[in-house]
């Protein structure tokens, strides 16, 4: 295994569901707090993401991280 392998990631599974319950779509997240396209592709990945972005969804959502993201296990 390299160094930069891991068997933990962050993941954001629990944004989208957040997002349904706060009915912000990934359209609003575009069109009015303007997220680039690619971020969200980096999102729906899970892949890194600066903590502004993460900042600025939980201010956005009006929730705390344990909303949006969540460190678990890699599924290889």
């Amino acid at each position: 295994m390299y160094m930069w392998e891991v068997d933990k990631m962050i993941c954001f599974d629990k944004l989208w569901e957040t997002m349904r319950q706060k009915e912000i779509t990934t359209y609003k997240l575009i069109k009015y707090h303007n997220f680039s396209p690619s971020q969200i592709q980096r999102l729906k990945r899970n892949q890194c993401v600066s903590t502004y972005t993460l900042n600025r969804l939980c201010n956005i959502l009006t929730c705390d991280i344990k909303d949006i993201a969540q460190y678990r296990e890699d599924e290889l």
